[in-house]
């Protein structure tokens, strides 16, 4: 199912806000507790990594593939295999090493484990709900011979992992949901793990207008700012005009060193 991307609307706006509800009154209900639960988490979490994985623990605790961003299974089965195909598509084979950062409860990452050799795959995701998920997952899909890495993490540094180890390194939905601190973060260090000729994917949510965010939870940027900040870190990013063409609500950079 494609979507349509609004590129210019200011969705921390409260005009926006006003219009978007009464063209989908079905909606308020649940952005007025998404609202109340921003504020009241905000009073105790005050970093982005504490309070998203407080998010995360709220959305797993309800529905671990709603948590990720499926509202239905189907859905949920169908944009991983739009991760994973297009990433077949782009040449992963079996013998590559790949990190998946937000790996979630492997709504893409399945298929990855299936796809590589064992050991091959290395997920970490900040939340341990999520995680739990993941490993039911994995024993769901049958896939315990495939030995998969499933690892919390606290920040996007990566110190813990080889140097020049992993040939594709990927984040869906990770910076649509993350401040231009921890973008940074991740830019400055994803470099060094690369193995050579490797590459990193992730998508974002892109506007061409003002670059905002609603809550804590959704960050919208335009493609030139992402690109820029990659290559402050020496890194050479290009938008992936192919990946549009699936109509998937986010669009994607791929970086390179």
């Amino acid at each position: 199912m494609a979507t349509k991307k609004n590129l210019t609307a200011d969705r921390s706006s409260v005009v926006h806000k006003v219009r978007y509800a009464l063209r989908h009154p079905e909606r308020i209900g649940g952005y007025v507790r998404r609202a109340a639960r921003d504020s009241w988490l905000r009073t105790k979490h005050r970093d982005h990594v504490s309070y998203y994985r407080a998010v995360m623990a709220s959305d797993t605790a309800r529905n671990p593939e709603a948590a990720v961003g499926s509202q239905t299974h189907d859905r949920w089965l169908a944009l991983g295999k739009m991760q994973f195909d297009y990433l077949l598509g782009h040449g992963l084979a079996p013998h590559h090493r790949m990190l998946d950062i937000g790996c979630g409860n492997l709504r893409a990452g399945w298929r990855f484990i299936e796809h590589l050799h064992p050991g091959h795959y290395y997920g970490i995701d900040i939340s341990p709900d999520i995680l739990i998920s993941a490993k039911q997952t994995l024993t769901r899909q049958r896939l315990q011979e495939k030995l998969p890495h499933l690892t919390i993490t606290q920040d996007l540094k990566l110190e813990f992992l080889p140097t020049a180890h992993f040939d594709v390194v990927h984040a869906h939905s990770v910076f649509s949901h993350s401040p231009i601190e921890v973008i940074d973060e991740c830019l400055a260090h994803v470099g060094r793990v690369l193995a050579p000729g490797g590459f990193f994917d992730f998508t974002f949510d892109r506007t061409e207008g003002e670059e905002h965010q609603v809550l804590r939870e959704d960050f919208y940027y335009r493609t030139q700012t992402l690109v820029d900040l990659a290559a402050r870190h020496g890194l050479t990013a290009r938008f992936m005009d192919d990946w549009e063409q699936l109509g998937h609500g986010q669009s994607k950079i791929r970086v390179t060193a």
